[in-house]
């Protein structure tokens, strides 16, 4: 700015900021580019007195530009700030060493390649300008015949995370696309700054260009691997919204001014900022971001995809055991054989040896891989056709063979003959039922570590990393062996001590049963490797 210009009286008053108490002392909330404008004024122009306000235009994302009226020692001024697009055709003088003068072609010219030159840079920008306004000027006339001061240019630095949580949604399928008021040299730059653009030449689209494309133009656009949107307006920003919806995608937009409300409820989430961000903003979101980091959302994304993970682990693990408690009664009816498991038993394992280890389950940590995999599609559902199957036609199956066979290996030991009936009091039924619930207890043992994921092996997974895993595997041990051979667990569960041989013969089917999963994973994953390759 030239010397006695009011550059920085314009920077000191054209703002909403406001003054709170922040850790012992008073800071500035709102918008960081003015509160820097505000910080360069104080330290050029000191303990300056504030000037009243006595009216205001507010910022609009239309008109790109906000003004305020003060009453200052030489009258009534207006303040003016915004984009240089906008205010320089407003302008009509130019303030120098000399004071004010005409603003001709060749000044404009000199103040729009200075734009270019400073958008280049990464730098947001900002034309300041003020003229006197009479008393009698009525509003919609204020912002004319008005007098260029400057032109700002403010460096806005990436947050350090904000690179890395770019590459993480890069990995993890979710294309991040800008959508700014700022000059495009300057998006296109910051674009390169934080990795959001590595290639030479990226779909740029300012607001006027868009305004004059057709839908199947912009549906197409969105097509592109890398693009950023400029200088838009709120309509053109909500517009993007409802074509990216219209493709199919789920779409989630941050913003924090009053003028990104109506995206923010068009879009699948919206997303507010909660420092930056006006009440208006975050009344219509459907989150509020409490620290403004882009990153917290990355880290959001990848915690949701760990619930809807575990849950899918926790349901596989409850839902097995379904079918080994299934499979006695149906037997029992059938084919006329001793009852298998009692009514107890089933209670025992399903509110008691199983509650612990599914809970550890839905405690798991984030798979380090979870953010390497696509979006899951739209229609797929928590409880899915592949995880019922899993669960019930091999899961359960396997535990269902080995519970009834551990059941027929007992009372084949003890001499018993199909067709022969026995009293629910026979020492003989209460070893082979105690059997068949020791041999459902056993395999969800095996089955715990089975389910701590649907692809990867179960030697990938350290008793470390969930200790809570440790924790519920010992007590259902423990309950199980208080149920079999402790008198109390004898007498409420009608169980009877077993015998090493029967321990034993469970083994071998609790080994096939991690041997067969383990080859079911290895064949998911060569399938998903090849899909990928291809």
């Amino acid at each position: 700015p030239a010397q006695g210009s009011p550059f920085f009286l314009i920077a000191l008053h054209c703002n909403n900021l406001r003054e709170v108490a922040q850790e012992g002392h008073l800071g500035l909330l709102g918008d960081p580019m003015e509160a820097a404008l505000h910080e360069a004024a104080r330290a050029v122009l000191g303990p300056l007195r504030e000037y009243a306000r006595l009216g205001e235009i507010p910022f609009d994302a239309d008109r790109k530009c906000m003004s305020t009226v003060h009453e200052t020692p030489a009258g009534r001024v207006l303040y003016c700030k915004g984009a240089a697009e906008v205010l320089l055709p407003l302008c009509t003088t130019v303030w120098t060493e000399g004071g004010a003068r005409p603003l001709d072609a060749a000044t404009r010219e000199r103040f729009l390649r200075a734009q270019e030159e400073m958008a280049e840079r990464g730098l947001r920008i900002l034309l300041l300008s003020f003229r006197s306004l009479p008393s009698d000027c009525p509003q919609e006339r204020w912002e004319r015949d008005l007098t260029l001061a400057g032109l700002a240019g403010i460096e806005d630095p990436p947050r350090p995370e904000v690179p890395p949580a770019i590459q993480r949604c890069r990995e993890a399928g979710i294309k991040v696309i800008m959508v700014t008021g700022d000059h495009p040299h300057t998006a296109l730059a910051i674009a390169r700054e934080i990795g959001l653009v590595r290639s030479r030449h990226p779909a740029v689209i300012a607001g006027p260009q868009l305004a004059r494309m057709r839908e199947s133009q912009l549906q197409l656009a969105l097509d592109a691997e890398e693009i950023l949107f400029a200088r838009v307006t709120a309509d053109q920003k909500m517009h993007i919204v409802e074509a990216l919806k219209r493709k199919g995608h789920v779409v989630a937009v941050t913003g924090d001014g009053v003028n990104d409300a109506p995206a923010l409820k068009r879009a699948d989430i919206g997303i507010a900022m909660g420092i930056a961000g006006t009440d208006v903003a975050r009344e219509s979101a459907d989150m509020v971001l409490l620290d403004d980091n882009f990153a917290s959302i990355v880290s959001a994304i990848e915690e949701g995809r760990a619930v809807y993970a575990n849950i899918r682990k926790f349901l596989t693990y409850i839902l097995t055991s379904n079918i080994p408690e299934l499979v006695p009664y149906l037997a029992f009816v059938a084919f006329r054989i001793p009852l298998p498991l009692t009514i107890i038993q089933i209670l025992a394992v399903d509110l008691g040896t199983d509650m612990l280890p599914a809970l550890a389950l839905g405690a798991e940590e984030p798979d380090p891989e979870a953010m390497r995999r696509p979006p899951r599609k739209r229609t797929q559902r928590l409880l899915s056709w592949p995880l019922l199957g899993r669960a019930y036609l091999f899961l359960g199956a396997i535990e269902a063979v080995t519970a009834m066979a551990a059941f027929f290996f007992v009372l084949r030991s003890g001499g018993w003959k199909y067709g022969e009936a026995l009293d629910k009091l026979d020492p003989l039924y209460l070893q082979a039922t105690t059997a068949c619930l020791a041999a459902i207890i056993v395999t969800q043992v095996v089955n715990v570590f089975l389910c701590r994921d649907e692809r990867a092996s179960v030697f990938a997974f350290g008793l470390a990393k969930n200790r809570l895993i440790a924790l519920g595997v010992a007590v259902e041990l423990a309950l199980m062996l208080g149920i079999v051979y402790t008198p109390w667990g004898q007498a409420v569960f009608g169980t009877a001590a077993l015998s090493a041989d029967a321990w034993l013969f469970m083994l071998p089917f609790a080994a096939a049963m991690l041997l067969l999963e383990e080859m079911r994973k290895l064949l998911v994953r060569r399938r998903v490797f090849r899909c990928s390759a291809a």
